[in-house]
């Protein structure tokens, strides 16, 4: 399938984990692909050198979205390396489950700096990349948002801010002809677990029992519905956040 043949895609914080299927899922598809991240450069390489070995495109961008200024330096350099962008995966994130009498400021700031401020000031700077032709933003959201679980109430509702943000720059994008869409994760487990990390064995299998497919996702789930979203079999479908859990519900 090269449905995004002479696309150009950013992913968001995916040198690994879901942002690293994603990248990877798109670039399989035919799509020029910049993986970005802030601190794992040897994943985000390896990542690459799969992609070009494999006869893709790809390089990989070093930016830490919680400040500005590198924002501004990631669509700099994919301006550089490709004069055009027509998908932006808006992934990176940050999350930890805490009670609230553990919440502090500093909590607060790291997950709405990065899973808010960040996806809005990308969001912006992607729009002059886009040709006259438009494009797509995929913003990866979470089933918290919906369903939220204990202990949550910060990473959810940065969340919850993300799926209302997908349907408010849907309405003012769409005259650029920019879709703007959701993917949304249930449970998923990546390849180091981190996913995992704030669930016990307990948990987890309660996670499973509700889940009508009974098991938790991969990230290649996740990746095959964000290469839906970037294709042209969805172009008739802005503003919605494509729920991808297996039917969970806490």
């Amino acid at each position: 399938m090269k449905d995004l043949k002479g696309k150009v895609a950013i992913v968001t914080g995916s040198s690994k984990g879901i942002g690293a299927a994603i990248a990877e899922r798109l670039a399989a598809d035919g799509a020029s692909v910049v993986v970005n991240y802030s601190r794992a450069a040897a994943p985000a390489e390896a990542l690459v050198q799969r992609i070009t070995s494999g006869g893709g495109k790809a390089i990989a961008v070093q930016a830490d979205l919680s400040k500005s200024s590198e924002i501004a330096k990631l669509f700099s350099e994919t301006s550089k390396a490709f004069g055009r962008l027509d998908i932006l995966v808006n992934n990176a994130g940050i999350y930890k489950f805490l009670p609230l009498e553990a919440v502090d400021e500093e909590h607060i700031d790291k997950h709405f700096n990065l899973n808010v401020k960040a996806l809005l000031l990308a969001t912006k700077a992607a729009v002059p990349l886009f040709g006259p032709e438009g494009g797509v933003v995929i913003n990866i959201s979470s089933g918290v948002a919906l369903t939220p679980a204990p202990a949550s109430s910060v990473y959810s509702g940065t969340k919850a801010a993300v799926d209302v943000i997908t349907r408010v720059l849907a309405m003012e994008l769409g005259a650029k002809k920019i879709r703007v869409v959701g993917v949304s994760p249930g449970v998923t487990v990546t390849e180091g677990l981190d996913a995992m990390e704030e669930m016990d064995e307990a948990t987890m299998n309660y996670a499973i029992s509700r889940t009508p497919l009974g098991r938790v996702g991969k990230p290649d789930d996740i990746a095959g519905a964000v290469a839906f979203m970037a294709s042209a079999d969805s172009g008739w479908i802005t503003g919605e956040t494509l729920q991808v859990g297996g039917g969970l519900k806490f």
